[in-house]
């Protein structure tokens, strides 16, 4: 009796033991928690593909956002429209600096608001600015032919321009875009793109960039030196500490901010739906842990510092570590996207959440992510805010 009794008891034991296993695993796998604090309203996630305009993904969903939550109606701008107007307005710059300036797909949110003061605005049903049966863009050829056009106009051996070479270029516009309809019907009424950007009753002077760098005085306009910024527009230089807090502020009164960032950092993972800098030195260990830490190798610590299995200490960011990082060209002009709102993790950490343009099918959050304080206040290129979130103190120091 009393051995059948032992293996009935053995027997319970074996099978518990998966379970307690399992739930070990539960526990060492948890990984980020979240716990959205603010989330504003936002337009769906779209797809950028093979193109290198997130500029107009990132500056069209922030403009969408801003109309959302000013109770103004949902809208769905063409990125192509965008694209188009500004390619045509980098070729003529182009031209007359005579190939010494940027050309490329690249920009930058003023571009957006460039084209919707003196262009206009359609929406996307109206403009796909899709020529092809490509379901997204695939601009790799069309802006090799874009460069290969302005280059060969301003090579010309004729000791001048030819009258006609805008003709030209806007036929690869249109070739490759389409053309622009000089009306359209939306909603039941008419319009030219000049007219419905007029009824969205949205006012581009409101909205100004801004940046943080000790290479220029604080609180005055300066031109940042990045490549994306073929137009040469001048943004408002913050301190890092007011940069924040202009992102929070704009957060709290219900704007979304128009994000520019590098995520060239290994601790940007788009996969894991994360961007954090995790701090490789970690002198503030004590007792085991760091015992634990000191026995690492430096492969096996980077490898637990990037393995996004659960919040990790991060890097204290300062202003002269920014600068350093953009004087090193660690810190580029990659990406843009648009930040819309705030959360915390399970530690209490906190983080920006933020709207992507690479599709929202089968990633981790939908097509958003979670980039913590200490990645944004690193990584932040520049941002775009209605100026109304800026605190007075300080837009009395910036003379607005």
């Amino acid at each position: 009796m009393r051995t059948l009794q032992s293996i009935a008891l053995v027997s319970l034991l074996l099978l518990a033991l998966p379970g307690a296993y399992a739930q070990q695993d539960a526990e060492k796998s948890t990984g980020y928690v979240f716990t959205d604090q603010i989330r504003l309203k936002t337009t769906p996630v779209k797809n950028q593909y093979r193109s290198g305009t997130c500029w107009s993904y990132g500056g069209l969903s922030f403009l969408e956002s801003e109309l959302l939550n000013s109770g103004k109606g949902t809208y769905d701008f063409s990125e192509a429209f965008v694209i188009r107007n500004v390619y045509a307005r980098k070729a003529e710059q182009y031209v007359r600096w005579q190939g010494n300036i940027n050309f490329g797909g690249g920009g930058a949110f003023h571009d957006v608001m460039e084209v919707l003061t003196h262009d206009g605005m359609v929406p996307e049903q109206v403009y796909s600015g899709l020529t092809t049966d490509d379901e997204h863009f695939v601009h790799g050829e069309m802006d090799n032919n874009f460069a290969a056009y302005v280059k060969a106009v301003t090579e010309n051996k004729n000791g001048r321009l030819s009258p006609v070479w805008k003709q030209g270029f806007d036929g690869l516009l249109d070739a490759y875009l389409g053309v622009v309809p000089e009306n359209f019907i939306y909603d039941g009424r008419s319009y030219t793109p000049k007219t419905f950007a007029e009824s969205l009753g949205f006012n581009p002077d409101d909205y100004l960039e801004l940046g943080s760098y000790t290479h220029h005085p604080f609180y005055e306009k300066f031109i940042l030196e990045i490549p994306d910024n073929w137009m040469l527009h001048a943004m408002y230089n913050v301190p890092l500490d007011e940069m924040m807090e202009i992102i929070d502020r704009s957060l709290a009164q219900g704007h979304t901010v128009a994000w520019g960032a590098d995520i060239s950092e290994k601790g940007f993972s788009w996969s894991n739906g994360l961007a954090v800098v995790p701090d490789e030195d970690k002198t503030d260990l004590s007792g085991t842990e760091k015992e634990k830490w000191e026995k690492l190798t430096p492969t096996e610590r980077k490898k637990m510092l990037y393995s996004f299995d659960e919040p990790v200490k991060e890097k204290t960011i300062t202003q002269q570590m920014r600068q350093k990082a953009f004087d090193n060209y660690s810190t580029t002009d990659d990406h843009a996207m648009e930040i819309v709102g705030n959360a915390t993790d399970q530690n209490g950490n906190k983080y920006y959440i933020v709207k992507n343009s690479w599709g929202a099918d089968g990633h981790i959050y939908n097509g958003y992510l979670y980039a913590s304080e200490s990645f944004v206040r690193y990584k932040t290129v520049d941002v775009m805010v209605h100026k109304n979130v800026i605190p007075q103190p300080i837009r009395q120091k910036m003379g607005i």
